[in-house]
């Protein structure tokens, strides 16, 4: 059962107009404060960190399985990184309508990023430490975007909330189909 929606916030107190920019282009006057929207920006770059860590490993997972359960994990596997693909633009998006820049390089991402790279599979790894290995992932990325949801839900900001709760659906359902490989 869906927990309850607290009643409406109390509305915030206008604020000044925001600040144009030199170039003439208004500033941003979306609802959120400039430090709500920075703290969100900010949960969704570790969430867009960790989903680009996840995708990488799904992928290379997918180019690199071999073995009895090659055909069914190169689909399975082909299917989660393509759909991880579409969802890192819609977080980087979302950050950028938020006034914010989305990393975008490694380094950012492993700064940022609660997933580490797991050495030890460039040879011949094991299916199942493959699947182990994005259950894992698919774990993290749930936690992340649970901080991210708290945080956009406590500012009022919707299209977050929508955004954060359609990935922990997505990232749920792959955690719970790869264990149950390894079952």
């Amino acid at each position: 059962m869906a927990k309850k929606k607290p009643a409406a916030k109390p509305a915030k107190a206008a604020s000044a107009a925001p600040t144009a920019h030199a170039d003439g282009a208004p500033g941003i006057d979306i609802g959120l404060s400039a430090g709500e929207r920075r703290k969100i920006a900010e949960g969704l770059g570790h969430m867009l960190a960790d989903a680009f860590t996840l995708y990488l490993k799904t992928h290379n997972f997918h180019w690199n399985i071999s073995g009895p359960m090659f055909n069914s994990l190169h689909v399975m596997f082909e299917g989660q990184y393509t759909e991880q693909w579409t969802a890192l633009d819609e977080i980087a998006e979302r950050m950028r309508a938020l006034g914010y820049n989305a990393p975008g390089s490694y380094p950012e991402f492993i700064k940022l990023g609660s997933i580490k790279e797991e050495p030890g599979l460039a040879d011949a790894a094991d299916w199942r430490e493959m699947v182990r290995q994005l259950v894992v992932g698919n774990e993290a990325v749930c936690r992340t975007a649970r901080k991210a949801l708290k945080t956009a839900d406590d500012a009022g900001d919707d299209p977050t909330v929508d955004l954060m709760t359609q990935r922990l659906q997505t990232h749920e359902k792959y955690a719970w189909m790869l264990r149950s490989l390894l079952q």
